[in-house]
């Protein structure tokens, strides 16, 4: 974009290595903000593509074909993933709908509110008391309290 305009940066500011016209930084390997989260999000899918393949086969090196797949976005589901995910939430017998309160079946959309228990309701049942809510408030508040404050001991002072 700059040299279309003829504009150079000065000697303190450089272009993004990817051309895209905004200015780079040496921390961010010379790239804008934008083109290295880009870039941060292709290595770490690439890595998890890489793990996921060297877990399910060990004996299988990878070749480079397999690194040029590196580059695909989508995640790798089976469909016995999907099957066993149903037959739990079938088992616990809380198949909901997640754009309905779970108590009076209304829908809700975006407003829905879903509390810490993982359930979505309506404005009038999101309270706790309301729904009668399985999560334990009061210990979470406790565990919370006790890593918010340690127990702070001094040393004990030497009599003269």
């Amino acid at each position: 974009m700059a040299e279309e305009h003829r504009c150079q940066a000065s000697e303190g500011h450089r272009l993004c290595a990817n051309n895209c016209g905004f200015f780079g930084s040496p921390a961010t390997m010379n790239m804008c903000s934008k083109c290295y989260r880009d870039y941060c999000l292709k290595e770490q899918q690439a890595a998890s593509i890489k793990a996921s393949l060297s877990a399910s086969s060990p004996s299988f090196s990878p070749s480079p074909a397999i690194d040029s797949l590196s580059s695909l976005t989508l995640p790798v589901v089976t469909g016995d993933v999907q099957n066993t995910v149903a037959e739990v939430a079938t088992a616990m017998g809380t198949v909901q709908q997640p754009n309905r309160c779970s108590v009076c079946r209304k829908r809700v959309g975006l407003t829905g509110f879903k509390c810490r228990c993982g359930i979505t309701f309506c404005g009038s049942h999101r309270y706790p008391e309301k729904h009668d809510c399985t999560f334990d408030y009061k210990t979470a508040g406790r565990e919370d309290i006790a890593r918010a404050n340690p127990l702070v001991k001094g040393e004990k002072l030497h009599k003269i």
